[in-house]
């Protein structure tokens, strides 16, 4: 399915630095896949922020952003999320990013940002946090296996607390909720 069948007129405009190919969750009511390809910085965040803003007011309103081809993120591109989520949660929406590169999730911790996100290591699991209403049950969590944001390691935490990757020897921290934080 073309963007353009998705959201009528969403290819109008086209940006060379970031490419974004959108797809229907049919499980899901409102939910879109944003995969994001090339980077976002002050010059295209506008471009960013029009296209989302435009899939927002045609009612999806659970967003899932899929970051595996997004090699680099400003802060400004990172405020562009942040306007997302302001923008659909009064509405009952969530935004979910899915496998952030290192480098990028190094931007989104510096800035504080990596706690006010959802963020999951594949698809099945960002569908879940909609079909689930966003709530996860407390006991869900731990054991929880997960990547370092460091070297990508699979690690598996069986409660919350700080520890070090085995493989880097990054020490990270993970909260109740099953966040995991450098540090």
């Amino acid at each position: 399915m073309a963007n353009n069948d998705i959201i009528p007129g969403f290819d109008e405009e086209k940006d060379e630095s970031l490419k974004i190919r959108l797809q229907k969750v049919d499980s899901v009511p409102g939910c879109l896949i944003l995969f994001l390809t090339g980077y976002i910085d002050t010059y295209n965040s506008n471009f960013f922020q029009k296209k989302v803003t435009r899939a927002i007011e045609q009612g999806y309103i659970r967003l899932i952003f899929h970051c595996g081809g997004l090699n680099y993120v400003s802060s400004t591109g990172i405020g562009s999320f942040t306007a997302f989520l302001k923008a659909v949660k009064p509405r009952g929406g969530d935004i979910v990013l899915l496998e952030i590169q290192p480098k990028v999730y190094e931007v989104f911790q510096l800035l504080g940002f990596s706690q006010f996100f959802t963020i999951k290591d594949n698809l099945e699991e960002a569908v879940a946090h909609f079909s689930e209403g966003g709530q996860k049950v407390q006991t869900e969590i731990f054991p929880k296996i997960f990547k370092c944001p460091i070297c990508s390691k699979k690690l598996k935490a069986t409660r919350p607390g700080r520890f070090r990757c085995s493989e880097c020897k990054t020490i990270l921290a993970i909260d109740n909720n099953g966040q995991v934080f450098l540090g």
